[in-house]
């Protein structure tokens, strides 16, 4: 089944489009940009940071480069062919949209397990909540603002807010923790290790699995498609990534300056540990800020995506997708509950979706070129180079670390 998405918050009259594509656009950069920064965002930069040291400023450069690429592909074919992934999918080949559909939709039940993690980490650092009542407050946050009558506008101001909330915290810790620069700058061009599954969770953890689709999704639902918008698409969708690697680079950062410091970053809950070396019982109450921002805003865009690819190939889902939304997070809660572990969830989920980048960015490439999703639209040979380029190298890193650990 296939179909054009249907938008929530139309852009109308066209004397208007200006303005309020303005804070469409802006509202898809920050889902994209704080769905990657999640909690899992957090802890695999920390625990990368003191495996690699300097190093893994490379990890970080890479990842960015093949970011862009995934992006800038993934943003245009959503907007030139105004349909959802999964439809798109299944115009390369039926019933490939089912399988896309089930294999995102299950990754961000996986990530948004560890977004609610994090989310109960964060509160009992900053306030002492145990993590099952952290972990249920934040579900029923999340929830309140999907029954608001205007989630859509509800969801972009909170993800904005937020999202520059803790980029400017993260910045404030950097500057504390005194990282040697000139070797951290060395490092990202000269490293003095490369680990390809570092590489490959990074690249998962920030566009793999739903996040991938995150802000394209969105802009479809505020109706925003066509060839006309090709050019602000290619701005937040780089601009996004930006967001993303400025966050990165900045606890990055805070963590090499802690970790040449000599300090050991407590395994239970390393992210944690850079905050409260870099700045004292400042820096934990700092922390605890970032890392529930950082769970609860990957908590709305994981459900919000995850659903999104459910809508069209159910009419049921179609009907009742906030309700849908609301129970997939409260179905996360239930799973994080019941398992606990949350450090382990939020290493691995990054990974996992990292695996599922190849199939989703190699079916939006091919159908690129199919006049059944694009029409008479010509994409630029560079963009598909550059999205092979990332398909290739995500897939031989991926099976290169699973080699080596057989």
């Amino acid at each position: 089944m296939t179909s054009t998405a249907v938008p929530l918050e139309p852009l109308t009259p066209r004397s208007r489009r200006p303005k309020l594509a303005t804070g469409t656009f802006a509202g898809a950069v920050f889902l994209m940009a704080t769905s990657a920064i999640g909690p899992g965002f957090l802890t695999q930069t920390a625990v990368f940071t003191a495996q690699l040291g300097a190093s893994f400023g490379f990890a970080i450069l890479l990842s960015i480069l093949l970011d862009i690429g995934a992006q800038l592909n993934v943003w245009r074919i959503i907007a030139v062919s105004g349909l959802r992934a999964q439809d798109i999918a299944n115009r390369v080949l039926p019933g490939l949209g089912g399988l896309l559909a089930v294999a995102v939709a299950t990754g961000g039940l996986a990530f948004n397990v560890g977004n609610v993690a994090g989310a109960a980490l964060g509160l009992e650092v900053l306030v002492g909540v145990p993590l099952r009542y952290g972990a249920a407050a934040s579900a029923a946050i999340a929830i309140l603002l999907f029954i608001r009558p205007d989630a859509g506008r509800a969801m972009d101001r909170a993800t904005q807010l937020l999202g520059i909330l803790m980029i400017g915290l993260t910045a404030y810790v950097a500057l504390t923790a005194k990282p040697p620069m000139g070797e951290a700058a060395l490092r990202t061009v000269w490293p003095g290790e490369v680990s390809f599954l570092t590489i490959v969770t990074l690249v998962g953890g920030t566009v793999g699995g739903y996040i991938t689709f995150a802000g394209g999704h969105r802009l479809l639902d505020a109706g925003v498609h066509g060839v006309e918008v090709l050019p602000a698409v290619d701005r937040s969708a780089v601009t996004g990534i930006v967001l993303t690697g400025v966050m990165r680079v900045l606890l990055f950062l805070a963590a090499f300056g802690v970790v040449a410091g000599g300090a050991t970053l407590a395994a239970g809950n390393p992210a944690a540990a850079v905050f409260g070396a870099a700045a004292g019982s400042v820096g934990m109450r700092l922390f605890g800020i970032v890392m529930w921002a950082a769970a609860i805003t990957s908590v709305i865009g994981a459900s919000y995506t995850s659903v999104s690819f459910l809508r069209t190939l159910s009419p049921l889902v179609e009907r009742q997708h906030r309700r849908v939304i609301i129970g997939f997070i409260t179905f996360s809660t239930v799973v994080f509950l019941l398992v606990g572990n949350p450090v382990q969830v939020l290493v691995m989920v990054g990974a996992f979706n990292g695996l599922l980048l190849p199939l989703s960015l190699g079916v939006m490439l091919v159908a690129a070129h199919r006049r059944s999703v694009v029409g008479e639209y010509r994409h630029p040979l560079w963009l598909t180079v550059a999205g092979v380029v990332v398909v290739v190298a995500v897939a031989v890193m991926a099976m290169g670390e699973l080699g080596r650990r057989l």
